[in-house]
């Protein structure tokens, strides 16, 4: 076997050198001929635009040819920014409650007052009410005010357990910052105990934005409730209210709604607060104790005696 081993190397030794010559091919290039196509696109000639060209000197026509070559779509003289208006920006013709209501007996003069003066400016507010009927057949008084009720304690439930997602749903995008203003790194702990007075529709609006057909419709509701509210800082020391202490709260809530969207819905927007009402309580914010003063120490000096003069 050795030997049939050396015999066939001595043979390709004594050999022409055609038999020993290597084989020359690309390594590149793929065993598979079904690649080639695949390979021939791995390479794209582009034709570069020529830097050199003057824009302004060309005519029109050799621009739309060069615009035409390259596909691109001829500039619009005009600026399209498509947007969408959900929430106007604040209160349109706000309601202005009465002085004292809220306090006033229902069988006294200033009471009888403030219904007539709301009679009298009912008639804007109907219109608006028609108004938003078109939109709603099925709308109704007593229906929109216990929703209402509801979308209140909702939103106020749901600012207390930190439901951003789930408020996004009962406030505009104008009532959202105000809703979550100075809430950060607070504990709040909120109830609604009970209605001392049914919820009222007071004032109704509609205006458009923009367009005719782009309507918006706002409704002031009324209420006068009992509430809890005790707010904690990080350190889980109270800074305002209380969760034993109830008070009576009243309150003028603006709804809006965007009237012209099929899937629009009715959302807090904004809360009137009238002149007349009184201060509120400020928190008790924590504060760094201030460093105690260096007491100056006086130093008694002995008194210098007077020089006496040489006789």
């Amino acid at each position: 076997m050795a030997n049939n081993i050396l015999t066939k190397i001595g043979v390709f030794r004594i050999a022409p050198a055609i038999f020993n010559q290597h084989s020359r091919t690309t390594t590149s290039k793929h065993w598979i001929p079904k690649f080639k196509k695949l390979r021939a696109q791995k390479v794209l000639k582009v034709e570069l635009p020529d830097s050199n060209e003057v824009v302004s000197e060309m005519t029109p026509e050799k621009m739309r040819q060069k615009m035409k070559e390259r596909g691109i779509l001829p500039p619009r003289p005009w600026m399209e920014r498509p947007f969408y208006i959900s929430a106007t920006g604040g209160v349109f013709e706000a309601y202005v409650p009465p002085e004292g209501d809220g306090k006033a007996s229902i069988v006294s003069t200033t009471r009888a007052k403030q219904t007539v003066q709301l009679l009298e400016k009912k008639s804007k507010s109907m219109m608006a009410i028609r108004k938003i009927k078109s939109f709603e057949e099925d709308f109704d008084r007593s229906i929109f005010v216990q929703r209402a009720q509801e979308m209140y304690i909702k939103a106020h439930e749901c600012l207390a357990n930190n439901d951003k997602r789930g408020l996004r749903l009962y406030v505009t995008e104008k009532a959202y910052p105000e809703f979550r203003h100075n809430s950060s790194m607070k504990t709040i702990r909120w109830k609604f105990i009970e209605s001392l007075e049914p919820p009222t529709i007071v004032h109704a609006r509609c205006t458009d934005v923009v367009s005719k057909e782009n309507i918006f419709g706002q409704i002031t509701v009324r209420f006068h409730t009992r509430q809890q509210l005790a707010v904690y800082d990080r350190f889980g020391r109270l800074i305002h209210g209380s969760e034993i202490l109830a008070k009576d709260v009243l309150e003028y809530i603006v709804f809006e709604k965007h009237l012209s969207n099929l899937y629009g819905t009715w959302r807090i927007h904004d809360k009137i607060i009238p002149d007349w009402t009184a201060p509120k309580e400020p928190s008790k914010l924590t504060k760094i104790m201030p460093e105690p003063e260096p007491e100056i120490v006086k130093v008694e000096t002995e008194a210098e005696q007077p020089a006496i003069a040489d006789k």
